[in-house]
């Protein structure tokens, strides 16, 4: 096993580059300040305000931090001035903050790519920008050989999280074989599926843990039905030329912000949480 595969994890990508077109949509009942309404006007569903100075990202950061990953890569598009400007500017005591521009949005799988050099012979971590992952999940993967994913149990996700259940129900699957190595991800399930693949499969909401051989994975596989180059196809053929994923459970609760629905539920979710970038 090399250095690479043995030493923990510290560097994160997170991918930003998101259209937000949820977020765009105006919706019926639900009241935003200026700040926030103007970041989910734009899209830039990172930086919707949490009813004082921090926007959402920072929140997402301080975790990673907690949890040891130090250095991070944000995955923007060529308009994010909003967000590059704000990371440039913002202090920060515990980690580092690059940028990694993605032209075009082409999808998941794509951007990783953008963040390439970031990462280099090092793994990284990806992840969303509007999920908030708990640094008690993300520490477990600070033992873990070569690439993982972070499985989320469906108890805790029910219980411990803003999404609702008919939400919850759509989100991938995954099992893992004998050796703890992932063997079925299976996206949008079907009711058979769900009861097929029964208590054991845990959802996956794209935190990956990977080696270098995502990079080539990446480049190899085909558009997607959606048009779009897909992180969970990446892995598949990452898997494929054998580098396998190790399954790590989570018993916690994901933060999501697809739509200004979620904003206040987040709010409230994260509360006072303490925030330090």
């Amino acid at each position: 096993m090399s250095n690479t595969e043995s030493a923990p994890p510290r560097k994160a990508v997170i991918l930003a580059r998101g259209l937000g077109s949820r977020m765009r949509k105006e919706a019926e009942g639900v009241n935003l300040d200026e700040n926030q309404s103007a970041a989910a006007s734009a899209g830039v569903k990172a930086m919707i305000s949490m009813g004082g100075e921090r926007p959402f990202l920072d929140y997402v950061i301080s975790a990673l931090a907690d949890a040891g990953f130090t250095d991070i890569c944000l995955v923007i598009g060529p308009e994010h001035d909003m967000i590059r400007d704000y990371y440039n500017e913002v202090d920060k005591e515990r980690v580092s903050i690059s940028f990694a521009v993605q032209e075009e949005p082409l999808g998941t799988a794509n951007a990783v790519l953008s963040a390439e050099d970031f990462a280099g012979d090092d793994r990284v971590l990806i992840l969303n920008s509007d999920n908030y992952y708990p640094a008690e999940a993300l520490r477990l993967l600070s033992d873990v050989p070569g690439s993982a994913l972070v499985g989320f149990e469906r108890s805790a996700m029910l219980e411990r999280s803003n999404i609702p259940a008919d939400r919850i129900a759509a989100f991938a699957l995954a099992t893992a074989d004998a050796d703890g190595n992932l063997k079925e991800l299976v996206e949008k399930p079907d009711e058979a599926t769900i009861e097929r693949l029964g208590d054991s499969a845990v959802l996956s909401m794209n935190c990956w843990l990977c080696s270098p051989a995502i990079f080539p994975a990446a480049r190899s596989i085909p558009m997607s039905a959606r048009g779009e180059y897909e992180i969970t196809d990446a892995v598949r053929a990452a898997i494929d030329a054998g580098d396998p994923y190790r399954v790590v459970r989570a018993d916690v609760g994901v933060l999501d912000m697809s739509n200004r629905g979620d904003i206040a539920s987040v709010m409230e979710s994260l509360g006072d949480s303490e925030v330090r970038l």
